[in-house]
């Protein structure tokens, strides 16, 4: 399976128990959920799915359930963010045949490497796999910038295909297409700033808030894409405080709160994270239902072609 790297890509929570292990069942409703809605792709095992708690035969059960699943509907992407090259490769190979089509990749966790490091780093996972590559960029959280100059050197590879934009500055969208044309996908990364990456061009938005929200994720993205710029910003103005919660140090345990209050997930996360308690957990509870008491009725964006891209 080629992957497109258009449309909706959720990074989807792992469900967990209140015995700390796999919720597979609560996991498939959710997915079945993000499917009927219309989504083009999943990534696991993500900052959302606390990649950094899950144990190897976690990733590796997680993997194999999706990939049946979804039975060959959607691409199934998996993160590595691991913390050398040799353990990345690794990881690269068994989501390969643990049935993965695709995978995200950050830069090397725990050291910053510079700009060189950077590019070898991806370069030598890249050349390890057939699979391909989204970059995720998020120096914000994770310190290491992917720069032009190191996009500009990866660009010999070709499974190398898109990156998931996070720098937070929009006009990256703009500097990528500037530099590299087509030649990379971009993806936004950022909830808060979906609308305007589309607006200037982005392919596709990898989401947080879409494991809540699937429908009113898929609607704003086809209908952006569609020209129909006026019902979109109606349902993201609305989103706005929802998409917030994407933003923060809790991102986890936040937006696995959306998911309870519309039925798609439990609050169990895995420590050293806890879930929510007190005025926070109020306060947080309070955005969602506020929200929840009027949600917008959609049009119908389904009748929209997936992957339809006009601007």
């Amino acid at each position: 399976m080629s992957i497109a790297w258009k449309g909706i890509y959720p990074a989807l929570t792992t469900k967990l128990t209140a015995n700390d292990e796999l919720d597979l069942p609560f996991f498939e409703k959710n997915l079945n959920a993000q499917i009927e809605a219309g989504i083009d792709g999943i990534v696991l095992g993500g900052t959302l799915g606390e990649a950094s708690t899950l144990t190897v035969a976690e990733k590796e059960k997680l993997t194999k359930f999706a990939v049946e699943k979804t039975a060959g509907k959607i691409p199934v992407i998996l993160n590595i963010a691991e913390g050398s090259t040799a353990e990345a490769i690794l990881r690269a190979k068994e989501a390969k045949a643990w049935g993965a089509k695709g995978l995200m990749m950050l830069p090397a966790m725990r050291y910053k490497t510079d700009a060189r490091e950077t590019a070898a780093y991806f370069k030598a996972i890249a050349n390890s796999t057939d699979l391909p590559i989204m970059i995720y960029n998020n120096p914000v959280d994770y310190k290491t910038e992917v720069t032009l100059d190191v996009f500009e050197e990866i660009a010999e590879c070709q499974n190398i295909q898109a990156v998931k934009e996070s720098t937070r500055d929009i006009s990256n969208v703009t500097r990528m297409r500037n530099v590299f044309g087509d030649r990379y996908k971009i993806l936004c990364g950022v909830d808060t700033l979906a609308m305007e990456e589309l607006l200037m061009g982005a392919d596709g938005w990898v989401g947080g808030l879409v494991c809540a929200f699937p429908e009113e994720t898929v609607a704003v993205y086809r209908l952006v894409k569609a020209g129909r710029i006026e019902e979109a910003l109606k349902i993201y103005r609305w989103f706005l405080p929802l998409l917030e919660l994407d933003i923060h140090a809790k991102l986890v345990q936040y937006i696995k709160l959306a998911e309870v209050q519309v039925g798609l997930g439990s609050e169990y996360v895995r420590a050293p994270r806890l879930t929510l308690i007190g005025k926070e957990r109020e306060r947080v509870l309070k955005v969602i239902d506020d929200a929840l008491a009027v949600r917008p009725t959609l049009p119908d964006y389904k009748s929209i072609a997936a992957g339809l891209q006009t601007i």
